[in-house]
């Protein structure tokens, strides 16, 4: 490979984040360097951009903090992928680079997508991994049971909070409760199979889910949001001995969040949180993602587009943060 200079997203302050020229990275042993097709924007990025969860120096790494990508192996210091594979980066977020034009990512962190399978849509197997991995701890059958017979209700209609309705239906919860302030995310959770969908602009979570259940609340109830408020609605809108499953971020990266304990002592549910998914070892819930994507069985059309140019990496990120588009993605070639 010839190439020394690349083009990457780079965190240079607080709030901002900009296109600039790095230097190509080389692969040690374990590593592979990859050369990047596409990266999508997670809404932990913009936490790390704009709400002060980076505690490193500026300006940081070229490439950080992006975590979900697809492209081509270029040179490989492991011997479980040579040149030309097609693969999915899903570094720890310590590691993350995938908002380069090249990166270097440790061989364990990457998975082999399959021959003539369209990369793009393979890109979102990031997303519903960690959704399949949080899922498995919200809901593990040999624990809760059958989910036939039962309401789930999901706070957040976000790519993650679609991909949760997605994983309920194929599930067989009977009963599918959606929120969102978005009327569009909600439009695609109808497509996803939720039963009911509530625009909180207007009408109340807590108030549709015991509507929905003849005022017993839901069997499991999913904040996808990442907000104290939400939180605390999850669980005044969940079954007594129910379950509450928090995905969402915490809102601030220090100090206490506000939280009902009153609520929580009420209902008695278990209460799981999820997230490092990227430390499963073998990767199994962003394999399984895989192979749900490539087969039909979960479909990522909605959130295909809008891809942005790396150049306009700014605002990409701003394009996230006001929730234009399912899933917002940076083309790198």
């Amino acid at each position: 490979m010839g190439d020394t200079t690349m083009c990457a997203a780079q965190l240079v302050a607080p709030g901002r984040i900009e296109a600039v020229e790095a230097t190509v990275p080389r692969p040690r042993e374990g590593e592979v360097l990859v050369r990047s097709r596409r990266g999508s924007i997670c809404g932990s990025d913009l936490h790390v951009l704009h709400d002060g969860f980076y505690r490193g120096t500026y300006p940081a790494a070229p490439g950080y903090p992006g975590h979900e990508g697809v492209g081509v192996v270029e040179d490989s210091r492991d011997p479980a992928f040579a040149p030309g594979d097609v693969v999915l980066a899903v570094p720890v977020p310590r590691d993350a680079r995938c908002f380069a034009q090249w990166q270097v990512v440790k061989a364990a962190s990457l998975i082999g997508l399959p021959r003539g399978a369209d990369p793009d849509r393979l890109l979102l197997a990031q997303q519903l991994g960690t959704t399949i991995f949080a899922m498995r701890r919200f809901w593990p059958p040999a624990v809760a049971g059958p989910a036939e017979g039962r309401t789930v209700a999901i706070c957040g209609a976000g790519s993650a909070g679609l991909f949760f309705t997605a994983l309920a239906r194929l599930a067989d919860f009977s009963r599918i409760v959606v929120a969102d302030r978005a009327p569009s995310r909600l439009d695609i959770a109808a497509e996803f199979g939720a039963d009911v969908v509530v625009d909180v602009r207007r009408d109340s979570f807590v108030d549709a889910v015991m509507e929905s259940t003849g005022g017993e609340g839901a069997d499991l109830v999913i904040e996808a949001v990442g907000y104290d408020e939400t939180r605390v609605q999850c669980l005044q809108a969940v079954k007594t001995w129910g379950r509450v499953g928090y995905f969402g971020f915490p809102e601030r990266p220090d100090g206490p969040s506000t939280w009902s304990y009153n609520d929580a002592w009420a209902r008695r549910p278990t209460i799981e949180h999820s997230h490092s998914t990227q430390a499963e070892p073998g990767l199994t819930a962003f394999r399984e993602a895989t192979d749900l994507i490539h087969s039909g069985a979960v479909d990522v059309t909605p959130f295909l587009d809008p891809v942005y140019p790396l150049a306009r990496v700014a605002e990409a990120f701003e394009a996230a943060r006001t929730q234009q588009g399912g899933k917002i993605a940076i083309d790198l070639r």
